[in-house]
């Protein structure tokens, strides 16, 4: 029986794992979970899972909940009450599925704690992705990606040595706005950025991935987990998004994993490595497939790919001002205060504008801060004009 801690519970991942825990109920037990603001579906999980242990960001709202049950149930509130339930001793497999920033600390913490982490928060690797994995091998920590892309590439090198890969191939949908003029992914409406094509998510990621911003987040997160040089991480658009990521080898083979758009698909390959179990998921049906085309990504119409690769090249805190100003941006667009095209404008601003520095943890999280500042002002600037 593993003891999972989810962080994000409500989320579109807490829920794919919820479906797994169901699905296998002899092996998992659900023992923690954590929720930023959707108090409703936490207080659903609580009755359903009945969890040893709950984190909830506002205070307020975790003293309502701890007196609606007052068994034995632990209530923990804001960040510092994630980071005490990582610590709980009945939490074999913490799954980060915060999003953004957020994640980074509790990464860092389950690191500490000896948990084994089922990762989906990509801004931990893409933020401090040297000194994460430096501490998870002097830990003996397992790192387990559960993102698609990272989880399919996972999957291809089993049974390879390291030094037959050539290169790797992330895929990316291309989002909305894979067929649409650059005029039209401009002045894009916040509805149209959030209708993916192909998969249901949080609205930031969904922008993200509006964005190709999310691919070059990928990016950073797959030369951390397999340490592999940017030159060799590729992305190609693949509109179906059945091959999830490939590998080419040194002697021209390449490996794809295929499936269907399904994240239950890669958690439950991370929950039970190196079993395979079976499930009740939909198969893939390739008579039904009447093509798979792939076709390289417009870095003119999509700057943020671009963009994230020149941050990974610049290295040190250039990932963590990369990682700030798109979320500053991204939030800014969400709330309807800028223009779809001003995300990578105000990106390259803070990349270009923000004093970078050798990678630290207190330097990191300096550069967060300040980048946060920085990103407010030409959004504030860019209001009042």
């Amino acid at each position: 029986m593993k003891r999972i801690a989810i962080l994000g519970a409500t989320g579109s991942i807490g829920k794919s794992v919820c479906a797994i825990a169901d699905q296998f109920p002899d092996e998992f037990r659900i023992t923690a979970i954590s929720a930023n603001t959707n108090i409703d579906s936490l207080r659903a999980l609580i009755t359903k899972y009945r969890p040893a242990s709950v984190a909830i960001l506002d205070e307020t709202e975790s003293v309502k909940l701890q007196g609606e049950h007052t068994g034995n149930m632990k209530v923990f509130s804001g960040s510092k009450g994630i980071m005490e339930l990582i610590n709980l001793p009945d939490v074999d497999i913490v799954i980060n599925a915060l999003v953004g920033f957020a994640g980074v600390a509790p990464t860092i913490r389950a690191i500490e704690c000896g948990k084994t982490i089922a990762l989906a928060n990509k801004e931990s690797l893409v933020v401090a992705g040297e000194i994460i994995m430096e501490l998870a091998r002097r830990k003996n920590v397992r790192i387990l990606p559960i993102d698609s892309e990272h989880n399919a590439i996972w999957q291809c090198l089993v049974g390879e040595e390291a030094s037959g890969v050539r290169r790797i191939i992330l895929t990316a949908s291309g989002g909305p706005f894979l067929y649409a003029s650059n005029a039209a992914v401009e002045n894009a409406t916040v509805d149209e950025a959030l209708n993916h094509p192909k998969w249901k998510m949080g609205r930031k990621i969904s922008i993200d991935s509006a964005t190709l911003m999310n691919k070059g987040l990928e990016v950073h997160e797959a030369r951390w987990l397999f340490d592999l040089p940017a030159h060799k991480i590729d992305v190609i658009v693949h509109p179906q998004s059945i091959v999830h990521s490939m590998v080419e080898f040194a002697d021209g083979s390449i490996k794809a994993q295929l499936g269907v758009t399904d994240m239950k698909l890669p958690i439950q390959y991370a929950l039970f490595y190196p079993q395979r179990k079976g499930n009740e998921t939909c198969r893939l049906d390739l008579s039904l497939m009447r093509e798979l085309t792939f076709m390289p990504p417009d870095k003119i119409k999509f700057p943020c790919l671009q963009l994230a690769y020149d941050a990974l090249d610049a290295g040190g805190t250039a990932p963590a001002i990369l990682n700030a100003a798109n979320e500053m941006a991204v939030e800014a667009f969400l709330n309807k205060k800028i223009r779809f095209g001003d995300i990578p404008r105000i990106v390259e601003s803070a990349l270009a504008g923000v004093h970078r520095q050798p990678a630290s943890l207190e330097s990191l999280y300096a550069a967060d801060g300040e980048t946060r500042t920085f990103a407010s002002n030409i959004i504030h600037n860019a209001i009042a004009a």
